[in-house]
């Protein structure tokens, strides 16, 4: 069954928020602060995570988390305010619900969440020397990174000594698993380099 971390310095809330999870079948991790969802976040199918909680804001851990994952946020806010909101979302949230809430609507939302993640491409096969070059890729999105900048950094990964003709080659592979499942594209700009980008043709 989906693991859902529910992050909430509200023990209270956060503990029925559990309970109610766990009567629906779903295993539950609980944290109080962003330092704890931060330890077990890649645990989780799912993130509940509360906007303000004592040691920061639940936007700026999606925000971290975006970095180096997709798993879907719902975020958890006392405010309705269109701009925290929006800002929520842009951060690379999924949905959101403000309190107070029911647990039927929230449980609602979260199935829906996981129906649109099932309904998701999967995630290529890749060969670690491809999985490096797109974790690397995607946590500089916003940024192109020139051959030497890959290479540096794929360098002898696992054992596997990667050159310059050899870059080519699996950027080539990788591209085209990407294209063939959906999960977005490598760019190439000239004179700049290469970049992901989560919708193809964007």
């Amino acid at each position: 069954m989906p693991v859902i971390l529910i992050m909430d310095d509200d023990p209270m809330l956060c503990g029925n928020i559990a309970l109610a999870m766990q009567t629906e079948g779903y295993e539950t991790i609980t944290a109080s602060c962003c330092a704890e969802a931060r330890k077990h976040f890649s645990e989780a199918d799912l993130l509940l995570l509360d906007v303000m909680v004592p040691d920061g804001s639940g936007v700026a851990l999606c925000k971290e988390i975006r970095m180096h994952s997709d798993v879907p946020v719902i975020f958890l806010t006392s405010c309705s305010e269109e701009r925290e909101i929006v800002e929520g979302l842009d951060a690379g949230g999924d949905d959101y619900i403000t309190k107070p809430f029911r647990l039927r609507e929230l449980l609602s939302r979260v199935r829906a969440v996981l129906r649109r993640q099932i309904a998701a491409p999967a995630m290529p096969e890749l060969t670690a020397v491809e999985q490096k070059l797109l974790d690397y890729l995607m946590c500089n999105r916003e940024q192109y990174l020139t051959r030497e900048q890959l290479l540096n950094h794929l360098w002898d990964s696992k054992g596997e000594f990667v050159n310059d003709n050899t870059l080519s080659v699996h950027i080539s592979r990788l591209r085209e698993k990407l294209r063939e499942s959906g999960m977005g594209q490598i760019v190439t700009k000239r004179g700049m380099g290469y970049k992901w980008t989560k919708q193809n043709g964007s």
